[in-house]
């Protein structure tokens, strides 16, 4: 089949209200910017020239038609955005901290996002894509996690890689064991992992980074693991054939940060595109060269509030990497 789209994503697509200024009655304030992880993948990826895809599902309120009008702004097809008559749109309110650093609060219960059926996952929209992206949030409920599964069993069937993120997000889940029982199933089937180092250390037990990939490479061969770890920056495993590589780079430290809601997300969605640019038989230079735009960019994406709205221009990344800091 042609492929159409260079990434397809599945999950959640929401409301993020991120916390402003006080009122002038000293009322907290909020504004309403759209997102999901899956999502500020795609947006990160269209802003880098891909063809994109989202697979989820919305209510139809007017958040909901918010949301469509937002993803389609900024390239992503939503012939597979799905409207929910029964279940509202998600809402995540989302509180920052002096240094940038995020908590939320979930309006979910279950939300038209979890109540995805797999009968509304398009086969044509996986199978015409060259990688399906994915992440956990669409497993905390048992409808949507199956939605979750044919997707995955669709892309292994026409040959499209596998990208999971799990994002870990612990007030969405039942129970910790189902958290780390669905994250083990996501890993189990990609070809593509990006983990923080605090889901690596959840998920394995293991606090040392190289001890906790090794525990996952020793069940899962898989090629390309990216661990990421905040303002310390990254780290990359790749192993395939005979070519080995551990990389370690730091992040840009000369940006001003003030909510890293999506930086993951954009570090991911650059990782993916450079799998798309140059083949995913990396060298240990492209694959250097790789997380150096992908830290660059996760950094100024911070520079902002919101994620899926305010991705950052090719051209300012590629500033920020020639400055080396």
């Amino acid at each position: 089949m042609d492929k159409k789209f260079d990434v397809v994503a599945l999950g959640e697509l929401l409301i993020d209200f991120t916390q402003g200024e006080n009122s002038s009655c000293g009322n907290w304030t909020f504004e309403a910017n759209a997102g999901g992880a899956p999502c500020n993948v795609l947006a990160m990826l269209s802003k880098l020239g891909r063809k994109t895809a989202f697979i989820g599902k919305v209510g139809a309120d007017f958040f909901g038609e918010m949301l469509e009008e937002k993803i389609k702004s900024v390239g992503i097809d939503t012939k597979n955005l799905v409207k929910s008559k029964t279940e509202k749109t998600t809402l995540a309110f989302v509180h920052t901290d002096f240094s940038g650093d995020r908590s939320f609060s979930f309006y979910r219960n279950p939300g038209a996002d979890a109540s995805l059926e797999k009968n509304e996952v398009r086969e044509e929209i996986v199978a015409s894509s060259k990688i399906l992206h994915f992440g956990s949030l669409s497993m905390t409920n048992s409808c949507a996690a199956a939605a979750t599964e044919i997707a995955i069993s669709f892309a292994e069937k026409h040959g499209v890689l596998k990208s999971f993120d799990p994002n870990l997000r612990m007030n969405l889940w039942s129970a910790e064991n189902l958290a780390k029982e669905k994250i083990l199933f996501g890993i189990s089937k990609c070809d593509i992992l990006k983990i923080s180092e605090e889901e690596l250390e959840f998920v394995t037990g293991e606090s040392d980074i190289q001890k906790g990939v090794g525990k996952i490479k020793s069940e899962f061969p898989i090629r390309l693991i990216t661990v990421t770890k905040g303002k310390k920056g990254c780290e990359a495993f790749y192993d395939y054939e005979n070519a080995y590589f551990h990389i370690e780079r730091p992040t840009f430290t000369s940006v001003k940060t003030i909510d890293t809601t999506g930086a993951g997300d954009t570090f991911c969605a650059c990782v993916l595109h450079f799998i798309l640019e140059t083949g995913y038989d990396f060298s240990k230079e492209t694959l250097e060269d790789a997380l150096i735009f992908a830290n660059a960019a996760s950094s100024l994406i911070t520079t902002k509030k919101g994620a899926l709205m305010s991705m950052p221009e090719v051209s300012d990344i590629d500033t920020l990497v020639k400055s080396g800091k």
